[in-house]
């Protein structure tokens, strides 16, 4: 019988490689450190390869130890992706969800979806990461994560996608904007104004960017904020427009007394798709898309809050 690593010893190694250090690996993996160092150098001497390379303050990993690593991850997720289609089968919805949110939709969304997701389903797990739509979409397809809340993505041919909500967007201004009184804001009264929106990998920001071309605005490329917060406190000084998504001034604008007016562009209704993607050749797919078809039927129960501030 051929020498095959276990679960275990993948798990040490590759807690070694990302904390840098056995003391905090072996802390991550709940064992001690002599067990987590005995077992990893047993993986080595029956690999014939030195994995770690171990130097005072910090350990990393050899170049074959980088290969193994990426292996190791492939292995301990077609291990986790056995577990979690044996427990879909029974009706638990695959026990764990690795689930990536989009920063600018995820805040906002998940303390209304969660409580409903976990009374239909107590026993799933549900692990969050929140990262940029452009990243979030590479960790599903590299498989670091199962799938993802968010934006429509822009290259479909290796993702899934199962729209929850269109989700409208307002164009945000200071209180003390000439249009913030305006009877009705028409696209053409933007011409020449400053827009401000968020860095790059942020789709909003493309959005952003359309509004601008076709409005005549002008771009401030100075400037880009780093969350819809730093965005909202740039426009309440009257550093330009942007655009804000419902469900954050519905949970933002509500909490405090507004210096930002919200208006509706009346002869250019914005809006974005937000949904649930997942890799297309997972071997969870079919469990994801049922995922996804809870989570809009939960969406369309509790519906979307309105802004208090809109204008």
């Amino acid at each position: 019988m051929p020498f095959r690593p276990s679960p275990r010893q993948l798990e040490y190694l590759l807690a070694v490689i990302e904390t840098g250090h056995f003391r905090e690996a072996a802390r991550l993996c709940n064992v001690s450190q002599p067990t987590l160092s005995a077992q990893l150098q047993l993986l080595e001497d029956q690999l014939g390869a030195a994995l770690i390379d171990r130097t005072p303050g910090r350990s990393r990993a050899t170049p074959i130890g980088e290969k193994v690593a990426v292996l190791a991850r492939t292995t301990l997720t077609s291990l986790d992706e056995i577990v979690a289609v044996a427990r879909q089968s029974t009706g638990q919805m695959g026990g764990l969800v690795r689930l990536g949110v989009a920063p600018t939709f995820g805040p906002y969304y998940l303390p209304r979806l969660l409580p409903h997701l976990h009374d239909a389903y107590p026993d799933l797990e549900i692990y969050i990461r929140e990262d940029r739509a452009h990243l979030l979409e590479a960790s599903v397809m590299e498989g670091t994560i199962d799938c993802a809340l968010g934006p429509q993505p822009e290259e479909r041919s290796r993702l899934d996608y199962l729209e929850l909500m269109v989700e409208p967007l307002y164009l945000g201004m200071a209180s003390r904007h000439r249009l913030a009184t305006a009877g009705e804001v028409r696209i053409e009264m933007l011409a020449g104004e400053r827009m401000l929106t968020l860095g790059s990998g942020h789709r909003l920001s493309h959005q952003v960017r359309a509004l601008s071309a076709q409005s005549g605005a002008v771009m401030r490329e100075e400037y880009e904020g780093t969350s819809l917060d730093a965005l909202r406190q740039m426009v309440s000084i009257g550093m330009g427009l942007s655009l804000f998504p419902e469900l954050y001034a519905a949970s933002e604008f509500a909490r405090r007394e507004e210096q930002v007016v919200l208006r509706r562009i009346a002869d250019l209704p914005l809006a974005r798709s937000v949904g649930l993607l997942w890799r297309k050749d997972h071997v969870r797919a079919s469990h994801f898309a049922s995922f996804g078809a809870a989570c809009r039927r939960i969406a369309e129960t509790i519906g979307t809050p309105r802004p208090s501030s809109l204008g």
